[in-house]
């Protein structure tokens, strides 16, 4: 029987020499591997109230709508700097060679609604921090992320932690 992990292909030295790129995309163009990853997120969250899902830009978009139409709850976007019209919140984040910036809109949730963070892919956990501080500032409830795939060699997992979230991801891939 396949896997999650069995839908995700791997492109050598891309974007850069040396990188394994853990290409979620082959599984989302598969309908049995799209429904059970989408399944499988949701099944530590059974039963939980989620008020609304929130998906980091850009895969995070996919799943979250998929997550919140499978829930009946409303979907937010956190965004890169610039692509949200109206009053937003911003929250600056390190990446290998500078610096981002995602933002969501101010008005996106009331304090105490329960959250799910959702995204493809936890690496070194900067734009999951970034989008928890974001959530944060809204006085979001954050129930838990979810992720597809763990790179555990890049700390994500270990720096969420650090922050108080419950991580869940269905597969790892050892490397970069």
């Amino acid at each position: 029987m396949k896997t999650v992990k069995d839908y995700i292909r791997t492109i050598v030295d891309f974007p850069h020499e040396g990188i394994l790129f853990r290409d979620v995309t082959t599984l989302f163009a598969d309908p049995q591997g799209f429904r059970m990853a989408i399944d499988q997120l949701l099944h530590p969250f059974a039963g939980a109230k989620i008020d609304k899902v929130v998906g980091l830009e850009a895969r995070g978009f996919i799943l979250g709508g998929a997550i919140a139409h499978q829930l009946g709850t409303g979907f937010v976007p956190i965004r890169k700097k610039g692509k949200l019209p109206g009053a937003t919140y911003a929250q600056a984040y390190q990446l290998e060679y500078g610096e981002a910036v995602v933002e969501i809109h101010q008005d996106a949730l009331e304090p105490g609604e329960r959250v799910l963070l959702v995204d493809d892919l936890l690496a070194t956990g900067g734009t999951a921090a970034a989008g928890i501080t974001l959530l944060e500032k809204l006085g979001a409830d954050i129930i838990g992320t979810a992720f597809i795939v763990n790179l555990p060699d890049l700390g994500g997992k270990r720096r969420l932690e650090t922050l108080g979230m419950t991580i869940h991801a269905l597969c790892d891939f050892d490397g970069l």
